[in-house]
Formats: C-alpha cells, sequence, structure tokens
C-alpha cells in the first residue's frame, strides 16, 4: 500500500478481544529489578551515615572533654562520611536511571497498544490529550514505581535502623522520637485523599487543555480566515490558568505536608535537647537524659534528624505518588477505550462476489450503510467477519491519506519509485492541482506535515494523483465528496481512466461516478448485495 494508514493496518490485531492495558500493573512489573538496586544502594548509605555519626559523636565527645581521640577513630569518620556521600550518589544516579528505563519501557509498550487497535477505535482517542499523555504519562509512573516506592520502603526501614541506634544509647530517647510518628502518619493520610484529589484535577485541566490547543492549531487557517484569534486565545489562557491554579494546589499541599514533617522533627530534636542539656545540667534527673557521656547525648542529638529524614523524603515524594496514580488512571482511560461496534449489517457478514481483474466497482447506499467499513476490510485495514476478496498492493485514496511535509510533488510521489517531473505535472494537472489558486508555486508549492495548510478536498485530490502514478489497485473513498462539480469531474475521469487497466473500487454518493461503474455493489437493500454489471 502506499498510504501510511493501510500500511500500519495488521489484521491480525484484534484489540476489541485484547486484555485491559493495567499500566500501573505493568510499569510496577518493570521495576522490580531496578527497585531493589536503588534500595540496596540507600541502605548501604544509611548504615554509612549511621556508623560516620557514631564516630563523630565519639570523637567530638572525647575532643570537647579533653581526652586523647584515636587517630583511627577520626580516619574511620573520614571513610564512612566519603563512603556515604559515594553511596549518595549512586543512588541518586541509579534512581534517576531506573525512572528513565521504566519510562521509555511503558512509552514503547503505549505505542505498541496504540499500533494494535483498529484505525477506526484510533480515531476516537483526542489527539492532543493523546500526544501529552505518551509524553507526560510514563515519566508520573515511573516517578511512582520507583522515587515514590523507594521513599515508602526507606520511611520504614530508615527510622527503624535510627531508633535502634537510639535504644544502644538511650531507649527513653528513642521512645520519645517513636511517640511523635503516629502522629505524622495521621497527617499523611489525611493529606494523601486531598492530594490525590487534587492532582486528579490537574490531569483533567491539562487534557483539556491539550485537547484544545491541538484543535485550534487544526483549525487555524479556520480561525485566521474568521478574524477568531483573539477570541481563541482567550479561551486557551483560560484553560492555561486552570491548569496552573490546579499545579499549584497540588505543591501547596505538599509544601503544607512537607512542613507538618519539620515541625515535629524540630519539635523532637528540641525536646531531646532540652532534656539532654538539663540532665548535663544537674538540674533535672529525667532517666535515659541523665548521667549520660557527652558523646552519648551528642549521638542522640545527631541521630534524631536522620530519624526524621525518610518522612521529610516521603512528604517530598507525596505528590509524585497522586500523579503517578492520575497519570496511570488516564493512560488506562485512553488506551482501553472501547472499539466502536462492528455495524451490525448482514451484507458485510456475506462474502463479496468476484471482482474483476480490472475495471470500476462502486459501491453504493445511504450513510451508515457500512460503505467505508467494507472499503477498510477489503484493503486489509479491518478485519472481516466472512472471507472477502483479498486485494494486495492497493493504493488508499481519502481525504485522510498521508501527506509529507515538504513540496507538493514529493507528496505526490511519497512511496512511489523515482518519478520523472513530467509524469508528476501530468498527474497533478489531471486532478486540477497546478490551477488551485490556494496551492500557489505548482508542484514546489510548500505543504506542512500531514496537510496541515490544505483542506480535504485538496488532501483526496494529492492521492488521486498519487494512484495515477502507482498504477495499483485503487480503493477511494467518497472520492468526489468535497469537491466542486468541475474539480469533481476531473476526479472522476481520473478514476475511470485507471478503471480501463486497473481495478478501482469506490464507496460513493456520486451518481455519475456510479453510472459509469462497471459493478455495483448496493448495500441500500436490506442487507444484501445488488450487483449490476
Amino acid at each position: 500500500m502506499t498510504d501510511d494508514k493501510a500500511s500500519t493496518a495488521n489484521p491480525e490485531c484484534n484489540h476489541a478481544g485484547a486484555a485491559k492495558f493495567r499500566a500501573l500493573a505493568f510499569a510496577q512489573g518493570l521495576a522490580k529489578g531496578s527497585l531493589r538496586h536503588v534500595l540496596a544502594i540507600q541502605m548501604i548509605r544509611m548504615v554509612l551515615r549511621l556508623g560516620f555519626m557514631a564516630a563523630a559523636a565519639v570523637a567530638a565527645g572525647k575532643l570537647v572533654m579533653n581526652d586523647p581521640v584515636d587517630p583511627r577513630l577520626i580516619s574511620l569518620g573520614l571513610v564512612l562520611l566519603a563512603g556515604a556521600a559515594i553511596a549518595g550518589f549512586l543512588a541518586d544516579r541509579a534512581q534517576a536511571a531506573a525512572e528513565a528505563d521504566v519510562a521509555i519501557r511503558l512509552r514503547e509498550a503505549a505505542s505498541a497498544r496504540l499500533n494494535a487497535m483498529p484505525p477506526r477505535q484510533l480515531k476516537q482517542l483526542p489527539v492532543g490529550t493523546l500526544v501529552v499523555a505518551m509524553q507526560r504519562h510514563p515519566e508520573a509512573m515511573a516517578s511512582l514505581v520507583i522515587g515514590h516506592r523507594a521513599a515508602s520502603t526507606m520511611m520504614a526501614a530508615g527510622p527503624l535502623a535510627a531508633a535502634a541506634a537510639l535504644f544502644l544509647v538511650s531507649w527513653q530517647a528513642a521512645i520519645l522520637v517513636i511517640c511523635l510518628t503516629p502522629v505524622m502518619i495521621l497527617f499523611f493520610a489525611l493529606v494523601g485523599d486531598i492530594i490525590r484529589s487534587r492532582a486528579t484535577a490537574q490531569e483533567r485541566a491539562f487534557g483539556r487543555l491539550a485537547g484544545q490547543f491541538a484543535d485550534r492549531i487544526r483549525a487555524l487557517p479556520t480561525i485566521l480566515a474568521n478574524h477568531a484569534l483573539s477570541s481563541e486565545e482567550a479561551k486557551l489562557s483560560g484553560r492555561l490558568e486552570a491548569y496552573a491554579r490546579e499545579t499549584m494546589g497540588v505543591l501547596g499541599i505538599a509544601f503544607i505536608n512537607a512542613g507538618i514533617i519539620d515541625f515535629f522533627a524540630s519539635l523532637s530534636i528540641a525536646l531531646l535537647a532540652v532534656f539532654l542539656g538539663l540532665g548535663h545540667l544537674k538540674l533535672m534527673m529525667i532517666p535515659g537524659f541523665s548521667n549520660l557521656e557527652l558523646w552519648q547525648s551528642l549521638f542522640i542529638l545527631m541521630i534524631a534528624p536522620d530519624y526524621f529524614a525518610p518522612f521529610r523524603r516521603f512528604s517530598e515524594q507525596y505528590h509524585a505518588k497522586a500523579e503517578g496514580l492520575a497519570a496511570a488512571a488516564a493512560l488506562d482511560r485512553l488506551l482501553d477505550v472501547d472499539a466502536p461496534e462492528r455495524l451490525a449489517i448482514a451484507a458485510l457478514d456475506r462474502p463479496l462476489p468476484p471482482l474483476p481483474e480490472h475495471g470500476l466497482v462502486a459501491v453504493v447506499g445511504p450513510s451508515g450503510c457500512g460503505k467505508s467499513t467494507l472499503l477498510r476490510q477489503l484493503a486489509g485495514i479491518e478485519q472481516a467477519a466472512s472471507a472477502q476478496p483479498e486485494l494486495t498492493d492497493v493504493v488508499w485514496v481519502s481525504t485522510d491519506s498521508h501527506i509529507p511535509e515538504g513540496t507538493l510533488a514529493e507528496a505526490i510521489a511519497w512511496k512511489l519509485p523515482p518519478q520523472p517531473r513530467e509524469k508528476l505535472r501530468e498527474a497533478a494537472n489531471a486532478v486540477g492541482l497546478l490551477d488551485d489558486a490556494l496551492l500557489p508555486g505548482g508542484l514546489d508549492a510548500l505543504l506542512t506535515r500531514g496537510g496541515g495548510n490544505l483542506s480535504g478536498g485538496q488532501k483526496l485530490r494529492i492521492s488521486v494523483a498519487r494512484a495515477l502514478l502507482a498504477g495499483r489497485t485503487v480503493i477511494a473513498d467518497e472520492p468526489t465528496a468535497k469537491l466542486d462539480a468541475g474539480t469533481a469531474g476531473l476526479v472522476r475521469k481520473a478514476l475511470v481512466g485507471m478503471a480501463h487497466s486497473h481495478l478501482v473500487v469506490v464507496a460513493t454518493h456520486d451518481r455519475e461516478l456510479a453510472a459509469a461503474s462497471r459493478v455495483t455493489i448496493d448495500l441500500s437493500n436490506d442487507g444484501t448485495f445488488e450487483v449490476a454489471a
């Protein structure tokens, strides 16, 4: 086939019967190995940090008390500090690489899912929302299954390790910091529902913005022609402001959550410092805080911030969880869109009679009777319920034929063997493209990718000119529907001319074109074929 619509079709794929995509479960499966690697490095960093703080507390306590300090202790502390720094660098690097890998593989899986969709189903998807989803959602989900998951695991392991270290010096101090943990968890639960709803609203706002922007880009020539640029700009600005408000709402709640963690962390450290200070000054005898050596008190004060650090890191990642869940739900909605129900027309369930090797075959009938569906089945774009004549090496002609970026000549010759310029000129002239005032420059007229600066009728005529040069079987969907009488006559003449040497199958409401056909397939008579040669 010379058209991308037909060349990408895969009649073996039946998306309608495929399993649900389940983006989140798929991303979690991709993340398993990488997540274990990231967690292992973060655990090593945590152990090295605790070891360094123990060595630093002992050394500082001895220095303050004018006791001799073993040089090996200082060397050990420096080695542990360097090791913790290196482990931190490696952990961050491993996490970034893991998130990038998950995002890439998730995007590839989503692309494969889209490629497996039947064209009719794919056309249901909102283009702007789909483009944004393929760019944003994989990264958001990767942050959820790697960054957020690592933070939640370390929120369990980190405080336990810090509390265990505190127990070795003062179990009372350990109990004090542990008692504040349920309060923070309660705030996490309260804030979680709010931030999830805000993230969902943010995702919807961005989807609306992307969809509206894509629609306005496609309709830009019409907007400019009707002098409506300022009004459309105001509408887009309103969508952008709505998205900005939702985004700031998500970030605001995330900052409040982080502030709560900092408050309780600061409160606990302040209480520890007061109790330890009173104990050292002999002003108050508190079990677990009195009669401690200086290095023990320093160790407690150094370890306490590390007890709360995983909670702070988790709070920073909380918005990533909300955005990732919203992205997973949005991606599932896009990729699991129900396929349009196959037209319940009896004629489509019956095999066609043998088609001639050449000649014009007209498929006629009222709108909605299945003409376009039958053409897609003949082209192999959609599966047929019954065996239909196998048409191979066909040229697809319709308003959605592919138009590459470049000149008019390049668009006509797309995916064809090299053509002499004179042949291109004859094909373009045969369908009135060189006389079109809206295509200045003749064969050198510049076209945007996808034919964004062309009308539906111009795209159709380019595909007809391409078919004239291809010398293959032609399948044309309403080839004269969007044309004025004069231009429609040129296209009609071109199709009839091709039918002298090749098979040309058209779905049409054009009575003149149907009258010129060698075979007519009428789908209007109670779902039966009426073939008149």
